[in-house]
């Protein structure tokens, strides 16, 4: 029986060493010391994003009837991304340190005056984290012994380095050498990845990586309401690579360099309710988040403050998760009004409007987007997933069980089949004979090795659900064989029959 433990806070090592040991993600390129920012999906991981992706896909677009789905290119022409405002402003603010040569981003790196009897005596700065004001003000307190200073500490008020005046910073120690003097102004650094179209390498052959892939459904919207039979509202979403030059990739697969996003344009009515609109996408994101697993206690809504948003913006709403690193953004959700149609309306000289059939004009709509990253969910899953608790054998034995609690819609593998015994012909040839069924239409996976324990504590730590035993019972009795539920440990006899009811049931 299982005892579970009181509930830890798993940590980002304790993950990414169970992606390397298990097979769900490795470091691109490892063998030649790896790629900052790049990642391979193994054989469990591949399966594992697929199935994020596949729920994505027939909850969003399959079974809706109002939502079509597209896939453009990667590389699209380069006025598109001058249009869309991204070769001018798809920037992060950088800053360099002149010694180690290191790079930050500016709203990354914070810094706080150490003010003492009301003066300021200099200055201490730290890398965005969790405990990012918790580390200034020991740096501050370390500053004042250091210096001998006497007098009163008043406490840390972290700022970013986007907000240091001029005459500030010379004076904030760089992080890598901890001595003032070295950083250098934040200046724009555009994200996007530079390449080449064609024989030529001059100014009339450069394009870009996308950055997004919204764009793409922009630039097809009226495609699209020409041959898709829509109409108002109505949606187009797409799935695919994105690329940002990130000067700091940080936190794993949480913010990389080529990572998969998810994005549905709903485009509505210039006169509809769109605040209505928006709350209801909201929800629905946030139910859709809680059907594939995460945990309900761990989400979050951010609303953009308006002093923050773009200035076509006219609402953006965050679903935040609560990662070992802190809560962070997961799934962003925004009311853009017709800023995108207009602008490549605008630069192209063609159209993207609607005809009324109720007013008999022509207006470009408006869309509600909401944009999330496979990754992140695939990141957030695994995190709320993972535990440890104490476990008991028939013998008194305790020993710490490794398991993830993974929805069977994005688990891996469905179902493990196990014969209980290797070297017994008959169990073994009934054992695939059931395997090969599963595979038809499940990711199945087959095992013969080991202690029959040891083969469920295998399953436990990949997430599969469900492991059926063959045993001589099936053989030479009733045909049903053991079903062992993962998360309870617990076991009954199934036939065939149920079992395939229960995979239509669950895993949907």
């Amino acid at each position: 029986m299982s005892t579970p433990s009181a509930p830890t806070e798993v940590s980002m090592e304790t993950i990414v060493a169970l992606c390397k040991r298990r097979g769900f993600i490795f470091q691109s390129s490892e063998i030649y010391g790896g790629l900052n920012g790049f990642f391979d999906y193994g054989p469990l991981g591949s399966e594992m994003k697929k199935n994020i992706r596949d729920c994505w896909w027939n909850d969003m677009v399959r079974r809706r009837d109002d939502i079509v789905g597209i896939e453009s290119s990667i590389i699209m022409h380069p006025k598109v991304w001058h249009a869309s405002g991204h070769v001018a402003g798809f920037t992060d603010p950088l800053v360099d340190c002149k010694v180690s040569k290191q790079r930050y981003r500016a709203d990354q790196l914070f810094f706080a005056p150490v003010v003492i009897d009301g003066k300021t005596a200099g200055y201490v700065s730290a890398l965005e984290s969790e405990s990012t004001a918790t580390e200034l003000q020991a740096a501050a307190e370390n500053f004042k012994r250091k210096k001998a200073i006497q007098g009163a500490l008043a406490p840390v008020e972290p700022r970013d380095l986007t907000e240091a005046q001029p005459d500030e910073i010379p004076q904030i120690p760089s992080p890598a050498t901890g001595e003032p003097g070295s950083l250098t102004p934040p200046r724009a650094f555009n994200m996007m990845f530079e390449t080449y179209v064609g024989a030529l390498r001059d100014a009339s052959a450069v394009a870009y990586l996308r950055p997004e892939t919204a764009q793409g459904m922009f630039v097809d919207f009226k495609n699209v309401v020409d041959t898709g039979r829509v109409k108002l509202p109505f949606g187009i979403a797409q799935v695919g690579k994105s690329f940002r030059n990130e000067i700091t990739p940080r936190n794993f697969i949480f913010r990389s360099r080529e990572f998969e996003q998810m994005e549905m344009e709903y485009f509505i009515h210039e006169d509809a309710d769109w605040s209505k609109c928006h709350k209801d996408w909201i929800e629905w994101c946030r139910q859709w988040l809680i059907s594939i697993g995460l945990p309900e206690s761990h989400l979050s809504l951010y609303d953009h403050p308006k002093a923050k948003l773009s200035f076509y913006s006219k609402g953006t709403t965050d679903i935040m998760f609560k990662y070992p690193f802190g809560v962070q953004e997961l799934w962003g959700i925004a009311a853009r009004g017709n800023y995108d149609l207009t602008q490549h309306a605008e630069a192209s000289g063609k159209p993207q409007e609607i005809f009324d059939e109720a007013t008999k004009k022509k207006f470009v709509p408006h869309v509600i987007e909401p944009a999330v990253g496979t990754d992140r969910i695939f990141l957030a899953a695994l995190c709320a997933a993972y535990v440890e608790e104490q476990v008991t054998d028939e013998k008194g034995n305790t020993e710490t069980r490794i398991v993830l609690r993974l929805s069977p819609r994005i688990a891996p593998v469905k179902v493990a089949v196990l014969p209980l015994l290797k070297n017994k012909e008959a169990l073994v040839g009934r054992a695939q004979e059931l395997y090969k069924k599963i595979k038809r239409k499940y990711t199945a996976f087959y095992d013969e090795s080991g202690a029959i324990g040891r083969r469920y504590r295998r399953q436990d730590e990949i997430g599969t659900p469900w492991c059926v035993t063959i045993d001589f019972d099936t053989i030479e009795k009733d045909g049903t064989f053991t079903l062992r539920d993962r998360d309870t440990m617990q076991q009954k006899r199934i036939t065939e029959d149920d079992l395939f009811k229960l995979l239509d049931e669950q895993v949907y």
